[in-house]
């Protein structure tokens, strides 16, 4: 399977695949694209088949769209499995295309393996009946099982309403076009003070100020009091000291339970969001970044649901070496959804320039595209009441000893009850190793007998 996969990916090119290797009039028909995301928060890869019209001489072009955004969705996304949404509607005869359907099922089981979540044929003809017959002796018995046959009225089983296009029977207004390439459509979250309309719309200075000097509300309002009374007593303190008592109020929230390394900040959580439910009380969730360059990082944050979240600061710069913390909150009593998506840019900084609010949308309308770093980050819901994950709450980070060492004891002991497991499995093999050979000679013995008895 790897030499396979490297040959293939050499043969293609697949390192070096770009939107300019793709001919142009395949990428503005839109019969392949990612888009949306299903009721477990997998990504939709959309495969418009009536689009497709077989053609050899047009399939080579059409295996590397495949190809092109099978790879960007990986080196993005990372092990996070896709659902193949096969939209057969409006289809007939001169779409059947068994060649192109194997090179799909081909990328999924050798060149992407595990990446496959689930492949939903919607609105299959009858016609098609005897080719999905032979698409089911490609997959073997395991991949079959990851094949949804649907129509109008159990489609929404996979996916919800709000991704789903007005002919599948769902709300989905998004209409396909090129350019620029489909993206996860990741826009500007709700501030702290309401929603911002736009980019370009700049949020006055005392509000991105700040931003810096605001304490997390998990902080009861005797501790804030007390903070305040210390802050503005007459009896001479250092800057040094007060720094370091709200330091020590943020510690608690600066521990990593994953970081994300990039070139330009370092990410923590690295990949989901853990938000808690509305019986645990748990709403916010943090983010922290880490500047880990000599100069100062501008950075702003997008999503996929921005009516649904608060997200402070979601537009400012991070100094070098610096650490800044993002609080995210759902807005408005909406909860929180496993599809929903954050997008984190990040673009360094000339010395010289400024990072005021205007400063701040000069630089991203001017800033190339490939000098922008990206990380994306998954909601996840915890249902218990204490989750042990990145939330606003102290005791979400702190994992006591006692856990650690149960959770210790647990891993040796299944580790133990595994090797037993592979001791019995290894006796039961030389057991029936040994039987066979003993059937073989008393059968060996018999017919030596009659030979010697009749001769």
């Amino acid at each position: 399977m790897l030499d396979e996969s490297f040959q293939w990916r050499k043969e293609m090119s697949v390192n070096d695949l770009t939107e300019a290797s793709i001919p142009r009039w395949l990428l503005e028909i839109g019969g392949i694209y990612l888009h949306g995301y299903d009721k477990e928060g997998n990504k939709l890869f959309w495969i418009r088949v009536k689009y497709h019209i077989k053609d050899h001489k047009t399939i080579l072009d059409k295996k590397k769209l495949i190809a092109f955004w099978l790879e960007r969705y990986a080196k993005r996304e990372n092990g996070k499995p896709v659902t193949v949404m096969f939209d057969l509607s409006e289809t007939g005869i001169n779409s059947i295309d068994m060649d192109f359907v194997r090179f799909i099922i081909n990328c999924f089981k050798v060149y992407y393996p595990k990446y496959l979540s689930k492949m939903v044929i919607f609105d299959m003809p009858w016609i098609m009946n005897a080719a999905f017959k032979i698409v089911k002796s490609w997959l073997g018995p395991e991949a079959v099982s990851l094949l949804k046959f649907t129509s109008k009225s159990d489609i929404q089983d996979y996916v919800s309403v709000e991704y789903l296009p007005p002919h599948m029977g769902g709300t989905d207004p998004f209409k396909y076009s090129y350019p620029p390439l489909v993206d996860d459509d990741f826009q500007t979250p709700l501030c702290e003070n309401g929603p911002i309309a736009s980019e370009d719309e700049a949020s006055s200075k005392e509000d991105i100020e700040s931003d810096g000097k605001e304490t997390l509300e998990t902080i009861s309002n005797e501790e804030q009091t007390a903070l305040l009374k210390k802050i503005n007593t007459t009896e001479p303190t250092s800057k040094a000291e007060e720094n370091e008592k709200v330091d020590s109020k943020m510690k608690a929230f600066k521990k990593p339970l994953s970081v994300f390394k990039g070139p330009l900040l370092h990410i923590s959580p690295a990949e989901e969001l853990y938000f808690g439910s509305a019986e645990s009380g748990e709403k916010k969730a943090l983010i922290v970044l880490t500047n880990v360059t000599k100069n100062i990082v501008a950075f702003k944050v997008r999503t996929t649901a921005p009516e649904k979240y608060r997200v402070k600061p979601s537009n400012s710069s991070c100094d070098p070496g610096a650490s800044i913390d993002i609080v995210v909150s759902p807005h408005g009593g909406l909860t929180v959804s496993a599809q929903d998506r954050f997008l984190i840019m990040a673009a360094e900084m000339e010395q010289s320039s400024g990072t005021g609010p205007a400063e701040l949308t000069q630089f991203w309308k001017e800033v190339p595209r490939n000098k922008v770093m990206e990380h994306r980050l998954r909601c996840h819901i915890v249902e218990s009441s204490k989750p042990t994950t990145l939330t606003l709450k102290d005791h979400a980070f702190n994992m006591s000893d006692k856990t650690s060492e149960d959770l210790y004891l647990q891993l040796n002991r299944l580790l133990e009850s595994n090797r037993k497991l592979e001791d019995q499995v290894q006796r039961c093999i030389w057991f029936q190793q040994l039987l066979l050979s003993l059937t073989v000679l008393s059968l060996a013995l018999v017919i030596s007998f009659f030979y010697l008895l009749y001769s």
